[in-house]
């Protein structure tokens, strides 16, 4: 017979002989020992059975919640999506392989697995949960926070308060945000010279660095920190070489969009939204280096400003026909198409020709109205949203973008931010940013629309390594060593950063910080540390809960003139949208007339042709533990109507430089 330790330790059941329990003598003299033990023991038994229902109550209490807002969603969704579908965009995609149907979902303290067997421990201390159903990969129900409505409900931008962070430096690289990639090849300043020198360097691995890149700065860990930090939106910069590059153009092909359909996936996962920004125009839009080549501008601009603008409105096109499909509509929810366009330099009415086009391109893929595509987003071009009241009204679904920065206005910015850590922290600036950008914001709601600022930071001068480009100067009056290592700043500086980032997010009221992340420098730490939001998070100037800047700046004795949270109908997609008055459109052609820097009307430049085939984008491959049902990730292209073929150099044509073609001879007609 095994002992009892015997059988605990091989994990059996021990069994006695009968023989062994003495019977019960019903003639047995009373015994009170005896009848003590046996009321304890019925005592016991009362609380064991005490115990098994409170721990049914709780497990109920548990399991009810995630039951009616996981699993019988998924459910009622996965009977919907098995039902035939007679829209004629899409066929469904067979899976591979057999999964329980089992919704996975997890909230502050829960354990996440990424798709690597990385794991990682979820913290949202803002009711925020994360779902990932291997059966249902689309799943559209978790929440950031309590306070954002999941991504299978409507987003109200009346009531719904933007608090977003970019995702800069990821796809589109930045010589400030990666500034070791940087100094790793002498001469790079923009990712057209970075690509360069990287594609030369095939010891270190040629252009696969930038894919390196691409696996390790952004990971699912960061969306996931992102949403336990309280936010609920990214706005994700991507490149037009995520679509196709063109020859002569040393850009890493197509390979930027894989880790986009991350950044979706991830996105869904965490309940975050996406404002997805084409960040790089053919030829640049504004001459940066995070255009794709620094100098010049020739997008809609010079002798191939026109032939550029016709090439990025076809990657518009690709990039709209792929958000647009169910899989992606409820989670790319904003599209920008063009980043800071310098308005003034290419001409206010040759940029509004191209936005109305753009805009009805859109639109015929999408149909008119919400929940048809996602909104299509436009830059102020730095010439203040208040010039943009009125712009194209009776459109459907415009967002204006605008890009507050102190950091770039040229001035010293000497006054000290480090004033104390009470309720006269951070100096005047503060008080500025509610000044600058209070009223603004809340007048171009009510005079253009949806108005939002993609890009700010808590940069209140310009210190910060490249920040202004590799090579150029700082126009700070101080010493910008101060303020490109955080380790050295003390409360009061924390305190006053504190106080300015409040206020900037008041003021603004919808927001997308720049940016998420910073990289280290070959110094071995950040050295643009008033530009990382994660960083702030981690040191202490900037709010762990962004809510408590709401009511700063009245607190600072600001009126922002409050915006009632009223659109008219049509600018969110209601009565009216898309009915945009032939005065309009008749005043606004496209093409425009003319281009500046080009010596010649516009039907006389350089143009392409339509007749190459469509480069659609991919949708993301599955996998051998996707779900059990058929998931439709789409085809790549929403629209099956839109068949027109894409822009390509007409046979037998000699063109200018597309990148540098400003101000230079008009050559012969071609077609």
């Amino acid at each position: 017979m095994l002992s009892t330790s015997d059988a605990s330790a091989r994990g059996s059941k021990l069994t006695l002989p009968t023989t062994s329990l003495p019977l019960l003598d019903k003639e047995a003299p009373f015994d009170a020992a005896a009848t003590n033990v046996k009321a304890r023991k019925r005592s016991l038994v009362k609380w064991v059975i005490a115990g098994v229902i409170l721990l049914i109550v709780v497990v109920l209490a548990v399991v009810l919640p995630v039951y009616f807002t996981v699993i019988k969603p998924n459910n009622h969704q996965s009977a919907a999506a098995s039902a035939p579908s007679n829209d004629g965009h899409n066929s469904a995609q067979p899976t591979p392989s057999t999964v329980p149907r089992v919704a996975i979902t997890g909230g502050d303290g829960s354990t996440v697995t990424t798709d690597d067997g990385t794991k990682f421990t979820y913290q949202n201390k803002f009711g925020g949960f994360w779902v990932a159903d291997p059966n249902d990969p689309l799943n559209n129900n978790a929440q950031p926070n309590s306070w954002t409505p999941p991504l299978n409900q409507s987003w109200d931008y009346g009531k719904n308060r933007i608090y977003g962070v970019n995702l800069g430096g990821w796809l589109v690289l930045e010589p400030f945000i990666s500034p070791a990639l940087y100094q790793k090849y002498d001469g790079a300043s923009d990712e057209w010279s970075l690509s360069t020198a990287m594609a030369a360097d095939t010891a270190s691995g040629g252009l696969n660095q930038l894919e390196d890149h691409y696996k390790t700065f952004i990971t699912e860990q960061d969306f996931a920190a992102i949403a336990g930090a309280g936010l609920n939106w990214i706005r994700l910069p991507i490149p037009f070489w995520a679509v196709e590059k063109w020859d002569g153009e040393p850009f890493l092909e197509k390979v930027a969009w894989k880790y986009a359909l991350k950044a979706f996936q991830w996105a869904r996962k965490y309940g975050l939204r996406v404002n997805l920004d084409l960040h790089t125009i053919p030829g640049s839009q504004n001459g940066y280096n995070h255009s794709g080549k620094g100098g010049s501008i020739n997008f809609l601009h010079g002798v191939m400003g026109y032939a550029n603008a016709q090439r990025a409105m076809e990657y518009m096109r690709v990039i709209t026909e792929f958000i647009s499909q169910p899989a992606y509509k409820d989670v790319v929810v904003m599209f920008g198409v063009v980043n800071e366009a310098l308005a003034n330099t290419i001409g206010a009415d040759v940029l509004t020709s191209f936005y109305l086009e753009v805009h009805d391109m859109m639109r015929g893929i999408t149909g008119k109205g919400a929940g048809n595509g996602p909104y299509m987003s436009i830059h102020d071009g730095f010439r203040g949203i208040s010039s943009w009241s009125g712009f194209l009204e009776g459109s459907d679904r415009i967002a204006l973008d605008t890009h507050p920065y102190f950091a770039f206005s040229g001035q010293p910015a000497t006054e000290p931010i480090a004033t104390g850590t009470g309720v006269n922290a951070g100096g005047k600036w503060p008080t500025q940013a509610c000044n600058s950008w209070a009223q603004q914001m809340n007048t171009s709601r009510t005079g253009f629309g949806v108005s939002y600022a993609g890009e700010f930071s808590n940069g209140f001068n310009d210190c910060g390594l490249f920040l202004n480009g590799i090579g150029n100067r700082h126009s700070y009056g101080g010493d910008c060593a101060d303020w490109e290592d955080a380790s050295l700043w003390d409360e009061s500086t924390k305190a006053g950063l504190m106080q300015f980032t409040k206020a900037s997010m008041d003021a603004l009221g919808d927001w997308f910080f720049w940016t998420w992340k910073i990289g280290n420098s070959t110094a071995g730490h950040v050295e643009s540390p008033l530009w990382s939001y994660s960083l702030g998070l981690e040191g202490g100037w900037i709010p762990k809960d962004p809510r408590t800047a709401l009511g700063t700046c009245a607190a600072l004795g600001v009126d922002g003139t409050d915006f009632d949270g009223v659109f008219q109908s049509w600018q969110l997609g209601g009565a009216g949208a898309g009915d945009i008055p032939a005065a309009s459109t008749t005043q606004f052609p496209w093409p425009p007339p003319t281009i500046v820097g080009a010596d010649a009307v516009v039907t006389e430049l350089p143009s392409y042709t339509s007749t190459a085939a469509i480069v659609s984008l991919p949708p993301p491959t599955m996998t051998a533990t996707a779900a059990t049902k058929s998931v439709d990730f789409g085809s790549g292209w929403f629209n099956a109507q839109d068949t027109a073929l894409a822009p390509t150099a007409i046979s037998g044509c000699q063109y200018p430089d597309a990148w540098d073609a400003e101000d230079i001879a008009v050559p012969p007609l071609c077609s």
